[in-house]
């Protein structure tokens, strides 16, 4: 291990979550066979072939991004430290290069699609720089949750030598376990004569997910009183790519570095959900059809799962392939489980363990007054400022939670002092408002954000951040160019004309139009009155607010 003397004159990496998760696997030999960071020709070779240039099995590029303006270079060594600037691993550097993400996007996720979340994340939070290269561990990466629960693969083969399993069943989750999914894990120990190996991935993941401190809380509730002779629980720091079938043979090879002989896929496994028309990203039976082309050379048997529905004349799960004429089903969608628990409405014991519904009915309650965030966002002189603080006025006088306004130019003069108005400094602005946002957010507050925010990565970066602690509403201003530029009440449009302003939004720099806002408002044809009153329609009706 080198020095701390020797450590401090190397150049660092500051890794964010997604990277911290990835080290930690490797690091632990979690994704072996890889020693590191994926230099271009690993990165290329498992774009083009699902093989390392070894020739073994690996279906998902594993890249340490950086900012294009990093400053480095191809045989010197960094260190990788946490954003608290902990000094984690070692890194010496074998390739810099720069991906084709559009290629990337295609051959990982098997579309293009912009709405899928596995790809918006490549688009939008990787920097448009890779490094590649060995690492060696110089501190442990620690966690402070669940310590008891965080088992190397190193540790899980351990314990299973231990207590003689010697058939071993991964089982992967990001969601809470309801009694379809318990049925599956218990009929996969008692078919194949295995124990199970409860493994929920506790990494970054889709936006909109249960976090994972209440999904362990129900794993943990779950494997204690109902799996506990049969199952081990073990969190797995995974940050989640969405990629559906290649995710599920990676997550494949994961679990035999983990000691697993068998792995349960289901019917869309690691699948981001549906694109903007509707339509499932992938197909039913893609995920389970494509790791099974691959389960000889793998060296994991796959189990493949079939939907279990609930049969209230037989009081028992059974697949839905083996129902009958005479079989009563019962079910309940996502959305009416939701509004089950919105409304305090007792949940079926058939439906879901009491231990599982009470962790849920938490959140629940702590949503009760759960953060919201309201962006405007559009054209200087598009009205930004007057609506927005005409509907923080209008807020603080019929409600009783607390209200926070966040002005664009504000901010610039405190937080963002010394930005300029390059894309990345408008994009850093823009992203400074959002993590402000985000954190009040947390604490149940309302945020009235108004900036002119014109790139939709940064905007979206924001819906991301803002929608893992509290609801995001973006309220895009539609206002037509030639009427902002008619108001200019700042008087910057006549500045533009007069070339003493360069580079301004939506004259000779972009304004990339929001491609999905919740509510769009053209202030040049409505009044400041029926603008406020179609936000107040779209936060009651969504129960947003309470007015």
């Amino acid at each position: 291990m080198p020095s701390n003397s020797e450590i401090a004159k190397l150049k660092q990496i500051i890794l964010n979550h997604k990277q911290i998760c990835d080290l930690e696997l490797i690091l632990n030999e979690a994704f072996a066979p890889l020693r590191g960071f994926m230099t271009e020709a690993e990165y290329q070779s498992v774009l083009d072939n699902t093989r390392l240039p070894s020739g073994q099995i690996w279906p998902i590029p594993v890249n340490l991004d950086v900012p294009a303006n990093t400053d480095i270079s191809i045989g010197e060594d960094v260190v990788l430290v946490d954003p608290y600037l902990k000094p984690l691993a070692q890194m010496h550097v074998e390739s810099v290069y720069t991906p084709s993400k559009e290629y990337e996007a295609e051959k990982v996720f098997g579309t293009s699609a912009e709405d899928h979340a596995g790809i918006r994340a490549l688009y939008e939070k990787a920097h448009s720089k890779y490094i590649g290269g060995t690492v060696k561990k110089i501190n442990n990466i620690h966690h402070y949750d669940f310590q008891d629960i965080r088992l190397s693969p190193a540790q899980t083969k351990e314990l299973f030598r231990q207590n003689h399993w010697e058939k071993i069943i991964g089982f992967q989750t990001r969601n809470p376990i309801h009694r379809a999914h318990f049925e599956i894990i218990k009929n996969a120990h008692t078919e194949h004569g295995a124990n199970i190996l409860l493994h929920p991935a506790v990494g970054p993941t889709k936006s909109g997910d249960i976090n994972y401190i209440s999904r362990v809380r129900t794993y943990r509730a779950v494997q204690e009183k109902y799996a506990n002779h049969f199952a081990l629980l073990s969190l797995l720091p995974l940050a989640m790519r969405m990629a559906g079938p290649k995710s599920a043979l990676w997550h494949a090879l994961i679990r035999k570095n983990y000691g697993c002989t068998h792995f349960i896929i289901g019917r869309d496994h690691a699948g981001p959900g549906a694109d903007s028309s509707g339509k499932p990203f992938y197909g039913p039976n893609e995920a389970i059809n494509y790791v099974k082309s691959f389960e000889d050379e793998i060296g994991i048997k796959i189990i493949t799962t079939k939907e279990m529905v609930y049969a209230s004349n037989k009081k028992t799960y059974i697949s839905k392939d083996k129902l009958d004429e005479t079989d009563e089903v019962k079910k309940i969608s996502g959305t009416e489980f939701r509004e089950m628990l919105r409304q305090n409405q007792p949940i079926p014991d058939w439906f879901s363990f009491p231990e599982v519904i009470s962790e849920l009915k938490k959140i629940k309650r702590l949503q009760g007054n759960e953060g919201l965030v309201i962006f405007f966002t559009g054209l200087s002189g598009s009205g930004k400022t007057t609506l927005a603080e005409s509907l923080y006025a209008y807020l603080r006088e019929n409600q009783d939670r607390e209200i926070t306004f966040l002005d664009g130019d504000v901010i610039r003069q405190n937080l963002s002092k010394g930005l300029g108005f390059s894309k990345d400094d408008r994009e850093a602005n823009v992203k400074r408002i959002g993590f402000v946002a985000s954190e009040i957010a947390r604490h149940g507050g309302i945020v009235i954000c108004c900036a002119i925010a014109p790139y939709e990565s940064s905007r979206n970066s924001n819906r991301d951040l803002i929608n893992n602690s509290g609801k995001y509403i973006e309220v895009y201003l539609s206002t037509p160019l030639e009427v902002c530029m008619e108001r200019d009440a700042k008087g910057l449009y006549a500045k533009v004309k007069q070339g003493l302003i360069k580079g301004f939004t939506g004259v000779d720099d972009p304004y990339e139009v929001p491609q999905d806002p919740e509510i769009t408002i053209d202030t040049s044809e409505r009044s400041l009155n029926e603008s406020i009153n179609e936000i107040v329609k779209y936060l009651q009706s969504n129960r947003h607010l309470d007015i």
